[in-house]
This record gives structure tokens, sequence and C-alpha cells, in this order.
């Protein structure tokens, strides 16, 4: 049973938690697609985008234990079953084994997608709940994915 303060801090930090539980999902979603990219990409820059997007899902899983980390940490918790991710995710998986141009484009819509997301809804909620370290988070991943996408549109450019 939640203590009044402990239920206080929860029902506060609700729609931040939600909010932290569809990057969750997001990231999720992400993570499974990268390595279906890792594993079926082909071409002229196999190796090269092999090993790009190896990175891409290590990268992505440390910042799901991150994100879910920092969701208990204000009184919540994450959401931790395909199930769930699938239905709160807004990026959706991979559905077909693209061509190298096509998954680029993908990621870069999905980078886009999750950056909109920040500054149109998390940046607000972490100031609204003067939660300073969720903010520093969601900044963090928010210029990493800005370079991401332009160094995606920067691999593209001359195709």
């Amino acid at each position: 049973m939640l203590s009044g303060r402990e239920g206080y801090r929860l029902q506060e930090n609700q729609r931040l938690i939600n909010f932290l539980n569809q990057e969750l999902s997001n990231f999720a979603v992400l993570y499974v697609k990268l390595h279906r990219y890792h594993w079926f990409v082909q071409g002229r820059h196999f190796f090269k985008l092999h090993e790009v997007f190896e990175q891409l899902y290590k990268e992505a899983a440390t910042d799901l234990d991150v994100i879910a980390e920092r969701i208990l940490a204000i009184g919540g918790k994450p959401l931790a079953t395909m199930h769930m991710y699938i239905k709160e995710a807004t990026i959706h998986e991979a559905q077909a084994d693209d061509k190298e141009n096509e998954i680029i484009g993908q990621l870069m819509k999905d980078y886009q997608s999750i950056i909109h997301e920040i500054k149109e809804t998390g940046v607000p909620l972490t100031e609204e709940h003067n939660d300073q370290p969720t903010a520093d988070l969601l900044n963090e991943f928010q210029g990493r994915f800005e370079k991401h996408v332009w160094m995606l549109q920067a691999y593209i450019a001359y195709e």
C-alpha cells in the first residue's frame, strides 16, 4: 500500500511516467528494428551498415535500461512486455526487408519522431514537474538523435 506521500508523488508524475513508458516502448521497437536491419542489410554498403546498426542497437539497449530506471526513480513502473511495447509505441516495427535507402529513411523518420515527442511533450512535462534529471536525459537523447539524423542524411546525400 502506498503512503499518502508516495501516492501523491505517483499521481503527480503519472503523465510524465506515461510519456517515459511510451518512449521506452519506442526504444524497444527501435532496438528490434535495428537488430533486423543489422541481420538483413544487403548491398554494396553491407559491411559499414552492418557495423553501424550493431552500434545503434547496442545504444538502444543501454537507453532502454536508463529510461526504465528513471521511471522507477520517479515512482513509476516501466512497461516490460513486447505486447505493451507494441501497443504504446508511436513508431512501427520493420515490416519488410527494405533496401538500404528505405532502411535509412525509416530510421531517420523514427529518430525524428522521437525528437518531436521529446520537444513537444517530454520537455514540457519535465518543466511542469520541475524534474531536471529527466529533462537532462531527454535533452541528451534529443541531441544524440539529431546527430544520428544528420549523419544518416549525409550518408544518403549522394545516392
